[in-house]
């Protein structure tokens, strides 16, 4: 059954909202890989082992950001095609974006794999912590290929409007994930390299399951005839994506400059502060989703030349978006503490209770400022819906600027704490350009022009 959504007609807050549920369901189980990789770690390996992933945190983060990054560009010229009505030129671009992500998963592999330990002595990450952390990134890095086909597969799914075959998919690889977590670390003792295959093997399941549906999908199944290199097509895909992946490396780099910062703290102060660097991911994943609804639902009608639907979709999105960080962030000071102490081993209780703080501090101070970082991503997914990437670059620069800088002085002073303050004040400097620029270009378009 073909599942496509039209989202050129209909109330948008309803749209928006049934579009980025299914996807936010799927992120969590998505969140949940994260969640289950470091509760297993920290409790069935040991604190120490924690304490390497979190010094590679940033990197490991910069492969998802890539695979995200590109595909959602490709995802912005699928959805604008399908809001023009062009469905065969559409399957060109789906076609097109098959052959540039299976390059650059190749690419992404062999350089990872070759500068990874130039990029451990970069990340400064100690001594004693870096067998483990490069054994976890290297296996990662050969799941490379399957990250970026899953987010390719998913992405084409949306930009048409199918926000549940991502959700499913996430759900069943979820699952294959914890079984394959628990066996690999405490049945047959691989330790941390087994929880980053149980990963690898999870997301080559939801690849899978969204590829068939690809294919089962008349309106989005692509021949020999669309395989047949396309230079234009490849350039115009290519010149969207590389923006987004560029931003995502850029915010990879400036938290990897953080982290470098954070690796000189001590094994207690990094162990805390991965903890809810991981809880991270949870925090943001309604903006995520939303921000994915957004950019097919902007997407759509930019293509279809209808501006003032984009105007009505932004606002309800920055309604909506507000008041989902201001529910998330009650929860997390509620409940904070014992969200992160479930990553935390007891093991050395002194260690132990400097982790539980640093961790608890964190997640506080992020959770205060969330409406900020929603917001951002409601602006930034509009302008990628109508094609500026190269401002989300941009945006994507002065958050690295503002972390970098921060994370200097701080590092100057010793003062560990203030390390959050490079979060934050990204996030505002960030939203604050994404605004600014968002209506200046929704002031000059033109239903003519798309």
């Amino acid at each position: 059954m073909v599942q496509d959504t039209n989202m050129t007609q209909g109330k948008p807050l309803r749209l928006l909202l049934f579009f980025a549920l299914p996807l936010m369901f799927g992120n969590i189980f998505q969140q949940l890989y994260t969640v289950v990789d470091i509760a297993i770690i920290g409790q069935g390996v040991g604190m120490d082992a924690l304490a390497a992933l979190g010094s590679v945190d940033w990197l490991n983060w910069m492969m998802i950001g890539i695979a995200q990054g590109f595909t959602q560009g490709f995802s912005v010229r699928i959805a604008q095609k399908y809001g023009e009505g062009d469905l065969p030129e559409m399957r060109r671009f789906i076609a097109q974006a098959a052959i540039l992500t299976a390059v650059l998963s190749l690419l992404y592999l062999t350089l990872g794999q070759l500068l990874l330990p130039l990029l451990l002595i970069l990340l400064r990450v100690p001594a004693e912590l870096s067998p483990m952390a490069e054994a976890y990134t290297r296996t990662l890095l050969l799941g490379a290929p399957a990250v970026m086909f899953f987010n390719y597969c998913s992405s084409v799914l949306r930009a048409v409007g199918d926000s549940k075959t991502p959700l499913k998919a996430m759900i069943i690889a979820s699952i294959v994930n914890i079984i394959l977590d628990l066996a690999a670390v405490f049945g047959l003792g691989l330790g941390i390299a087994g929880a980053g295959m149980a990963t690898n093997i999870a997301q080559c399941v939801a690849g899978g399951i969204c590829a068939i549906k690809i294919i089962q999908n008349p309106l989005l199944h692509f021949g020999k005839k669309e395989l047949q290199k396309n230079i234009a097509i490849l350039k115009n895909l290519t010149a969207i994506g590389s923006p987004a992946a560029a931003k995502n490396v850029i915010i990879s780099i400036g938290g990897m400059a953080v982290q470098t910062i954070v690796n000189g703290f001590g094994s207690g102060f990094i162990a805390g502060y991965t903890a809810t660097s991981k809880l991270y991911g949870l925090l943001e994943i309604a903006a995520i989703s939303y921000g994915y609804a957004i950019t097919t639902y902007v997407g759509q009608n930019y293509g279809a030349g209808k501006p003032e639907r984009i105007r009505e979709g932004v606002r309800s999105a920055g309604k909506l978006s507000v008041a989902t960080s201001v529910v998330i962030a009650g929860i997390m000071f509620l409940f904070g503490r014992s969200i992160t102490a479930l990553f935390i081993s007891t093991e050395i209780p002194a260690l132990a209770a400097e982790a539980k703080h640093v961790a608890y501090c964190f997640l506080c101070v992020m959770s205060a400022f969330l409406p900020v970082l929603y917001l951002l991503y409601v602006y930034l997914s509009a302008l990628q819906g109508m094609g500026y990437t190269g401002i989300t670059l941009i945006s994507g620069i002065i958050e690295f600027l503002i972390r970098l800088i921060i994370a200097f002085i701080i590092g100057l002073s010793g003062f560990e704490m203030g390390i959050f303050c490079a979060e934050i004040i990204a996030w505002i400097g960030a939203a604050v350009y994404l605004m600014i620029h968002y209506y200046r270009k929704i002031a000059l378009l033109d239903p003519a022009c798309h």
